[in-house]
């Protein structure tokens, strides 16, 4: 009797239940113990894997999609590469408008999955007509059977995340975290996750990571969206200069903003200390811990879990490269002549 061929039938399988992995080196002067939910280990090697296939689904059961439908959407990258992924296996066209800021890596890598991306310039409110938001509207509203996803603003990014994300992190810690630590741009995973959580425990610490120059942490604090706080920033992924409806903000306990360039270094330093290649936004994430740490958030008792939302392959030419590094003004005199050691070793 032959036995059966172990195989997944398609990437798709792979979505989800992604390891949690302790931190080791990096944290070694902390007080608490780390853990990181690495989201790179998603076959799309980020978080946004999770909702591509969640909202497709949930279309799909509700008559919305057909095969040939096109999906459309606004996205920093990461978002785009997962429903391009998914519309290959399901059978839809994609199209995805994309922020000027995302990496040339992540446009490349959409345009070789066959989306047909439209790159909109970054520094632009969200209601201008050349922003992504808009395009992206403007492009669902010209193009027949097309849906958009719109995950700015669609409970379903929260739900994905309490469904899946949640689940697991609990499961993981044997019920024992005391803080979550993640990023918010659309919110969906910092809220799904911490409805999750606070119905396990609601004394689990929600702790979020902005950006300079985005208004999510003054409008967490005060309900003010305040202009004054916009102003372009490198971060890819982190932060809004909108407020999305994704995002629970009563849910999430405080917020700590985080600058490009130190989020940059400790990118860097995860993957030279931990060995895991992960991207910027994850370099905020851990920065925002050190930063957490210096406030006295958490003691030798604290179980403290990182999302790290996706791979550092995207990010090639910009945090891992030397002359973005440079040319962003990141390296001091220590950091340069670190790289020099390199290229002369080279």
């Amino acid at each position: 009797m032959k036995e059966d061929i172990k195989a997944y039938n398609n990437v798709l399988e792979l979505i989800g239940n992604t390891p949690l992995i302790k931190l080791n080196r990096i944290t070694e002067n902390l007080k608490g113990n780390f853990y990181a939910k690495v989201e790179a280990f998603n076959p799309g090697h980020s978080s946004k894997d999770r909702i591509a296939l969640y909202i497709i689904e949930d279309a799909e059961k509700n008559g919305i999609l057909s095969p040939g439908d096109t999906i459309i959407e606004t996205t920093s990258g990461n978002t785009g590469f997962s429903l391009a992924m998914v519309s290959i296996i399901k059978g839809y066209n994609c199209i995805l408008a994309v922020s000027s800021k995302s990496s040339k890596d992540k446009i490349d890598m959409l345009r070789s999955l066959g989306a047909k991306v439209y790159v909109c310039p970054a520094h632009v409110s969200a209601d201008d007509s050349r922003s992504y938001y808009s395009v992206a509207k403007r492009l669902h509203e010209e193009t027949k059977g097309s849906v958009y996803i719109n995950q700015y603003f669609n409970q379903l990014n929260i739900d994905t995340h309490y469904l899946t994300t949640g689940p697991e992190i609990w499961e993981q810690t044997a019920g024992r975290i005391t803080h979550l630590v993640a990023c918010s741009g659309t919110g969906g995973t910092i809220s799904g996750v911490a409805k999750y959580l606070k119905e396990k425990n609601p004394k689990i610490r929600i702790l979020g990571v902005d950006a300079f120059g985005s208004v999510l942490k003054k409008y967490h604090e005060t309900k003010e969206f305040d202009v004054k706080e916009i102003y372009p920033y490198r971060i890819e992924g982190l932060g809004k200069n909108l407020i999305p409806t994704a995002t629970d903000f009563d849910s999430i306990d405080h917020f700590m903003k985080v600058t490009d360039e130190e989020s940059a270094h400790t990118a860097r330093e995860i993957v030279r200390k931990e060995g895991l290649f992960v991207g910027y936004t994850s370099g905020a994430v851990m920065q925002a811990i050190k930063q957490y740490a210096d406030e006295n958030e958490f003691d030798d008792n604290s179980i403290v879990v990182a999302i790290f939302p996706d791979h550092g392959s995207r990010y090639m030419s910009k945090v891992f490269s030397d002359e973005w590094m440079n040319d962003q003004g990141f390296f001091d005199s220590v950091n340069a002549e670190e790289v020099q050691k390199i290229e002369f070793i080279k």
